[in-house]
């Protein structure tokens, strides 16, 4: 009679602490590490400002308000290739080489593709200035040498890149070019492209011998402006000038963003048509604090995809917040937490 009595008690005693092995197994089994998607269509930002922010203090935080290092919150939002600059000899050496790389093995070590962006200038080169180098100034008017100039800075930029591991999948042979580039040796107009197409075939050729399966663009602003691309596209055609991409930059206001992206986009298929290359968007932004940001990024990143011309989309420097060197167009708020423009790149 005891014996009967306490068996059931000892199998009810044994199931309990069996059922609470497995819940406490259960409650510690460690949780799925996510999973990114870096190929197909390139969703990207352009954070060549970052390691000088990081070097003043700025931290960054998720949306949940968890800092955490910028390029990874970026990555969590479905960014999958970031874009960077480099000057020949900046300055404050922000942007050299040296620093490209820094920035590089970050993107590297998240699993990001690689753009670099060649300014051919010690500061900004935009359609407002190309500027040459202050150790090219001696042969501003040779053109033989400045093309070697070009050919040798970027097979040693990539070079430096590639022998430590990186590999780059797209390369800008310059930075808005809107009419050439070093200036006035390269300056492009109604009837002499040559030069410009001479330096861009050097940077071209160059680029192509350090990646050969790298692609490279040039890159003009104002993406809605189908004319001013056919000018320069027209003239490079007839130059001989060699690129695979045509890039875009393109930021609308709140006063003007339905028809800038609506153009943009036309134009996109408009371009790849006539010169029959990809395009891409290298460049996009509108100020952070806009009501019409996200639904402008939204729109531009599902008619981007919905084009099998268009290559992807980069966000121009979103990590900037709080005034950062007085730049507005970024993707966080001032309390350094990205904003919902971003958001169009998470599927």
């Amino acid at each position: 009679m005891k014996k009967s009595f306490l068996k059931p008690l000892l199998l009810a005693a044994l199931a309990f602490v069996t059922l609470s092995s497995c819940s406490d197994d259960h409650d510690t089994i460690p949780q799925k590490e996510p999973t990114y998607d870096m190929t197909g269509f390139a969703k990207g930002a352009d954070v060549s400002w970052l390691t000088q922010m990081q070097a003043s203090g700025k931290k960054f935080y998720n949306s949940n308000g968890t800092e955490q290092d910028c390029m990874s919150i970026l990555r969590d939002l479905g960014v999958n290739s970031i874009r960077l600059r480099v000057w020949v000899d900046p300055a404050d050496g922000w942007c050299n080489k040296k620093d490209l790389l820094t920035k590089a093995w970050q993107a590297k070590n998240l699993g990001e593709r690689i753009m670099v962006d060649f300014h051919y200038s010690d500061s900004w080169a935009d359609p407002g200035q190309q500027t040459i180098p202050a150790a090219w100034n001696d042969f501003k008017d040779d053109l033989d040498k400045m093309k070697a100039a070009v050919a040798e800075h970027t097979t040693d930029v990539l070079k430096y890149l590639k022998d430590n591991g990186i590999d780059v999948e797209w390369i800008q042979i310059g930075n808005e070019t809107r009419t050439g580039m070093l200036w006035p040796l390269g300056l492009a107009s109604d009837d002499n492209f040559s030069n410009y197409a001479a330096l861009n075939n050097a940077g071209y050729d160059a680029a192509k011998a350090v990646y050969p399966n790298a692609q490279c663009i040039i890159h003009i602003d104002q993406g809605n402006d189908l004319g001013g691309f056919t000018w320069m596209f027209n003239g490079l055609k007839a130059a001989g000038a060699k690129w695979d991409v045509i890039g875009m930059s393109l930021y609308p206001e709140d006063n003007n963003w339905q028809k800038l992206t609506d153009d943009c986009l036309n134009n996109i298929s408009t371009l790849a048509t006539r010169y029959n290359k990809k395009v891409m968007i290298c460049e996009i932004g509108m100020p952070w604090d806009s009501e019409n940001a996200a639904a402008m990024m939204q729109k531009m990143v599902d008619g981007c995809k919905a084009k099998a011309e268009c290559l992807g989309i980069f966000y121009w420097e979103p990590e900037c917040y709080g005034g950062w060197n007085g730049y507005n167009k970024g993707a966080f708020d001032s309390n350094g937490k990205p904003t919902d423009a971003l958001n169009a790149f998470k599927n």
